[in-house]
């Protein structure tokens, strides 16, 4: 399988079928091409009680892993599903993307009892996305990694918040922005973490256990466990265990 990039593709004298594979699927096996194709012919859009019957017994076949009690909702969109592994009890709610896609990654893995909100997109770029249990990921959200984005157990993230594990070189005024280097440090989210809504978490960034970060804060800086930041960019503005606002320098 050839690179899975959305532009090397446009440029790859590849067949559709082949950049289709190579892209969604995962695979230029014709059996697993016809399983995929079938499988979201026959439940992915199917609304109600069926719908959800369906997807619940056949979108399991398509994952890496798939624990029991496992809900997805209408629309639920899968890439390189393989690579795609679910704990018991979590709810993928309607029209989410989940893209492993990828030649040497491992792809997305999501904890036990969690849930991913409506429209919300968790995508590889030959990266690795790494969810722990009792994650509450709100409506509109995206979680992106071209290496690796983990966020420990309990992650509460707000409608319309981001998580971004990568970027784009820009020291070469010369060539166009999409041409150059793509380098990722990737992020890493402690345990019981909140961001507010609109919040931004950009690649490098780690952050601490018990951390809240306000709505629309730009987070572009590590921060300790147990503090609150807002901001952009993002500056503490309070420690959990200490009312007093933090001082500043």
């Amino acid at each position: 399988m050839k690179d899975v990039g959305i532009q090397a593709a446009l440029k790859d004298p590849r067949s559709s079928t082949e950049k289709y594979q190579d892209l969604v699927v995962g695979s230029r096996d014709f059996l697993k091409l016809v399983h995929f194709e079938l499988v979201t012919l026959v439940c992915a859009y199917v609304p109600g009680a069926l719908g959800l019957l369906l997807r619940k017994f056949l979108y399991p076949t398509l994952l890496g892993s798939c624990g029991r009690g496992v809900v997805f909702g209408v629309g639920v969109s899968l890439r390189h599903p393989h690579k795609i592994h679910i704990g018991a009890g979590t709810v993928i709610d309607d029209h989410v993307l989940l893209d492993a896609k990828g030649v040497n990654n491992q792809g997305i893995r999501i904890g036990e009892n969690g849930f991913i909100g409506r429209n919300s997109i968790l995508s590889c770029k030959d990266g690795d996305i790494v969810l722990g249990s009792h994650i509450n990921i709100g409506f509109n959200c995206e979680v992106f990694s071209s290496s690796r984005v983990e966020v420990s157990d309990y992650g509460l993230f707000a409608a319309y918040t981001y998580v971004v594990g990568g970027g784009h070189d820009h020291s070469d005024v010369g060539a166009v922005m999409i041409d150059q280097p793509r380098p990722s440090k990737g992020v890493m989210i402690g345990r019981n973490v909140w961001l507010g809504a609109g919040a931004k978490v950009l690649d490098g960034v780690t952050l601490g256990a018990n951390v809240v970060v306000g709505a629309g804060a730009v987070v572009n800086e590590s921060l300790p466990d147990s503090v609150i930041a807002a901001g952009v960019p993002a500056k503490i503005i309070k420690r959990r265990n200490d009312l007093s606002p933090e001082r500043q320098a």
